[in-house]
């Protein structure tokens, strides 16, 4: 007999209110993206429940309600999620101390996790030629997706910024793409020549096809002649990465890491990798010299006569 599932209690007005203003704070003011509102969101509406049933209000919770909420739902998860639900509430009660809602941050004196340094999962330099090869460009589908993964690797980008790039955007006479990131924030990226004679070949070739005769302005678009989907360009760069040997299977995020990681193993500087990457702080491409000097270090092992 299947086990009926628990529906979980109903937010009352003033938290869904509550909620709804912050959401929108995060949209307008930080320009967050749609997965951060959502998880965020998803934290406080299970925080709103759970001090629902000890008849506590979003707005009115204190540092001790949040550090039992914490201890409560922390168990077994990592502290990379426990980092974000920390962040989610700091972000909303900061919010809610700024706008005189409150007179207190209640999570002022709550520490976040320690987090180790991960560093990004990357491809070398011959396993992204094998995958960029692995595509059959005869086919319609693998010219595009030829294309697709080209682009990415010549330009790193994001999966999202790789979907959603409209055809105004696109400059082929002079090699530039421009890329609207994370908050609206643009930037142009140069493609290169291959990426731009491969890209080129596809607005010629595959894409009329692919859109039936209806207008569209979408680069890359789907067998059906909509637009493609992160989940459609993430099966099918699996596909091409089996078909290139590579054993681990790679993410859409993997090919903008290999970019970055390539590019400063050449001898870019950072603030370039920066800037092409369209990161904010410079912190966050640092990350990448660990990943380029820990490859140095396996090549010194692996290939100097004394290592």
């Amino acid at each position: 007999m299947a086990r009926a599932r628990s529906v979980p209690a109903p937010l009352e007005p003033d938290d869904i209110a509550a909620l709804d203003r912050f959401v929108d704070h995060l949209w307008l003011e930080r320009g967050a993206s749609p997965n951060t509102r959502a998880s965020y969101r998803s934290d406080l509406a299970l925080l709103a429940r759970w001090l629902q049933s000890r008849q506590v209000r979003l707005e009115a919770a204190s540092e001790a309600d949040l550090r039992a909420w914490l201890a409560a739902v922390g168990a077994g998860t990592g502290s990379r999620t426990q980092a974000r639900r920390l962040s989610a509430l700091r972000q909303f009660y900061r919010q809610q101390l700024a706008e005189g809602q409150r007179s207190d941050d209640p999570t002022a004196r709550i520490e976040a996790p320690r987090l180790g340094r991960r560093l990004p999962r990357t491809l070398e330099e011959d396993e992204v030629a094998r995958l960029l090869d692995a595509p059959d460009v005869d086919d319609p589908l693998g010219l595009r997706d030829r294309a697709m993964l080209e682009l990415m690797y010549a330009c790193g980008l994001r999966v999202s910024e790789l979907v959603g790039l409209p055809m105004p955007r696109v400059n082929l006479a002079r090699g530039l793409l421009q890329v609207q990131g994370k908050g609206g924030k643009e930037r142009l990226v140069p493609m290169g020549e291959w990426a731009a004679d491969w890209l080129a070949r596809y607005l010629r070739q595959s894409r009329p096809l692919l859109m039936g005769g209806a207008a569209h302005d979408a680069v890359f678009l789907s067998q059906r002649g909509g637009v493609m989907s992160r989940q459609n360009f993430w099966q099918r760069l699996g596909l091409h990465a089996r078909q290139a040997g590579i054993r681990s299977a790679p993410s859409p995020h993997t090919l903008r890491h290999a970019f970055a990681t390539h590019l400063l193993n050449h001898g870019a500087d950072l603030r370039s990798v920066q800037r092409l990457l369209g990161h904010a702080d410079l912190s966050t491409t640092q990350i990448y010299t660990h990943v380029a000097q820990a490859r140095l270090a396996r090549l010194h092992a692996q290939h100097h006569p004394r290592a």
